[in-house]
């Protein structure tokens, strides 16, 4: 595994599970790992990550969790081939991003063991929400983040704008949402998405030397700081339920259709006119 995670023990998920994680003492790694498709989200994903999240949270030997992928990225987004079974339809949707998308975020950003996310290669869309939902996050210098989903015609779902908007703040989130773009991990620190940047062949051994830094402070500490910050820091009024059906009504739009249908089928999308 390298430097960094070198003597991880037992494997507390199969090799064959989209999310994977073990403990080496004080330090617990959590792996996203379908690498044939650069770890993309699928719905077994998403349960497994809420799973692992919630075995971790209730185990009294972690004392700090590593989030990382394999083969060189963190998580390229959701697995868009699952979109025409899984969320296609404002039903299906809600249920989605409410249940199965947030549960995992949730958590991971409540879990009171803290968290590092240790970032290579691409980081987008579900990724970098994900990262976000961490409490730190160390890159390799030639990362890449971004939300390109306006190419795919539809918003980011409000319960996963929240990590966003507490890091990079309103002016930048607007950017990377309207622009799409995908950039680079200097630009993402400058941003604010980002903890430390570090040259590629070091960002394992960082990521790991902070882990064990949170590690040996004092665990209730550590969680009183999690839940104290949490607490302290301005939210919004819950969105109502008439507020919820509208957010999610775009999953009977001709957007949506035609923008997974455009990366499905490897074309560029033609969105109709407003």
């Amino acid at each position: 595994m390298g430097q960094g995670g070198q003597g991880l023990g037992r494997k507390d998920r199969p090799l064959s599970s989209p999310i994977e994680f073990a403990i080496d003492g004080r330090i617990a790694t959590v792996t996203l790992a379908t690498p044939g498709k650069l770890n993309a989200l699928s719905v077994a994903s998403w349960d497994a990550l809420r799973d692992a999240f919630a075995t971790l949270s209730a185990d009294p030997r972690p004392r700090a969790i590593v989030v990382r992928g394999t083969g060189g990225n963190f998580a390229a987004g959701a697995d868009i081939s699952e979109f025409e079974t899984v969320r296609s339809n404002v039903a299906d949707g809600t249920v989605y991003h409410e249940r199965t998308v947030k549960g995992a975020l949730l958590a991971i950003s409540s879990c009171p063991i803290p968290t590092v996310a240790l970032i290579e290669g691409a980081c987008v869309g579900g990724g970098l929400e994900i990262a976000c939902s961490c409490d730190l996050r160390i890159a390799a210098e030639s990362s890449r983040f971004g939300v390109p989903i306006n190419r795919l015609g539809f918003p980011l779902a409000h319960s996963e704008l929240t990590a966003l908007l507490a890091l990079a703040g309103r002016a930048i989130a607007l950017e990377i949402l309207l622009e799409g773009r995908v950039f680079g991990a200097r630009e993402a620190y400058e941003k604010g998405l980002l903890t430390h940047v570090v040259a590629d062949d070091a960002v394992e051994a960082e990521a790991y030397a902070t882990a064990r830094r949170m590690a040996e402070g004092s665990p209730a500490a550590a969680a009183a700081n999690k839940r104290w910050i949490a607490r302290l820091t301005a939210m919004p009024e819950p969105l109502t339920e008439a507020e919820k059906r509208d957010h999610y009504g775009y999953f009977d739009t001709a957007d949506y259709r035609e923008g997974v249908r455009a990366f499905l089928a490897k074309t560029k999308p033609e969105f109709p006119d407003r």
